[in-house]
């Protein structure tokens, strides 16, 4: 008897190389079946609150922010500091609002759009400094840009919180006509005057009285609130500001009414094509093997 070792190796490999191609075949169907059935993941529940309401925080940046009249405890400080620890706070609290930042001197700027990021608010205003667009008070243009940033709106509620330690001595807007075309796109508008009034000062030889706020226009700011649908409020100190803003918060209480949605991902192209690759390679070494 004659053995053929070449012809014996040839009978194995071609054995291996059809369990190989079957194997692939069956792979490949699965594969095919799983797609077909178009599997899906979906994420985490993202909450989305259908009702918002837009809020701009508009405040006054002028020199005379820096006036270390604010009293905290024992201790006072100026009334920039004041306004950032504050309002801070507040942003913290209003969940579901868009909100939006403008500060006003020399001119307006607008800092941030208006926006569901309450951290960005946060991290914009800690990082806000004096002098950063001049050292006047353009009330009627911080109103002015902060409405301008509601006419593309569709929010049914649209509120400016306007904090000012001194009265319009700069920019192009008059304050109260500000106010009216804010007023015509149905915004309310809460105003907040900044300013100790009179205090104790220590000089070289004596102690006299100062009045702080002399600069401040309340009867302005008065109107403004009057005029939209608003209300006035007078901080003289850290607390009175903290409380200001805790009542405006009640004033607008934000909306409790929310939707979720799960972002979803279709996965079915990965086992098509793994699938579609294992019948081509299937293919390929049938061919080769012929």
């Amino acid at each position: 008897m004659i053995v053929l070792p070449h012809v014996t190796q040839a009978t194995v490999t071609h054995d291996k190389t059809k369990k190989i191609t079957q194997l692939f075949a069956i792979l490949a169907w699965i594969l095919l079946v799983i797609a077909s059935a178009r599997p899906v993941w979906y994420g985490d529940p993202i909450e989305v609150h259908p009702k918002h309401r837009d809020m701009m925080l508009v405040i006054d940046l002028s020199y005379s922010m820096s006036q270390e009249d604010m009293r905290e405890g024992n201790d006072y400080i100026d009334r920039l500091t004041a306004v950032k620890q504050v309002v801070s706070d507040f942003v913290d609290k209003r969940t579901g609002d868009r909100l939006g930042l403008v500060y006003f001197a020399d001119h307006a700027y607008l800092q941030t759009p208006l926006t569901f990021d309450r951290e960005t608010i946060k991290t914009q205003l800690d990082q806000t400094v004096l002098k950063l667009i001049g050292t006047q008070t353009a009330i009627g243009d911080g109103i002015g840009l902060a409405t301008k940033t509601f006419v593309d709106s569709d929010a049914p509620q649209r509120v400016m919180v306007l904090l000012s330690d001194g009265s319009n001595n700069s920019g192009v807007l008059d304050p109260i006509q500000a106010a009216e075309i804010a007023k015509k796109f149905n915004t309310t508008i809460y105003t907040i005057g900044v300013g100790a009034g009179e205090m104790q000062v220590q000089s070289f030889f004596m102690t006299r009285t100062v009045n702080t706020a002399e600069d401040l226009d309340e009867k302005t700011l008065i109107k403004i609130a009057d005029m939209t649908g608003g209300q006035y409020f007078r901080a003289r100190d850290a607390k009175d500001l903290a409380t200001i803003y805790d009542t405006i918060n009640a004033l607008q209480p934000i909306q409790k009414a929310t939707q979720s949605w799960r972002p979803r991902t279709e996965w079915f192209m990965w086992p098509a094509l793994i699938g579609l690759l294992l019948i081509i390679i299937t293919v390929m070494i049938r061919r080769n093997d012929a």
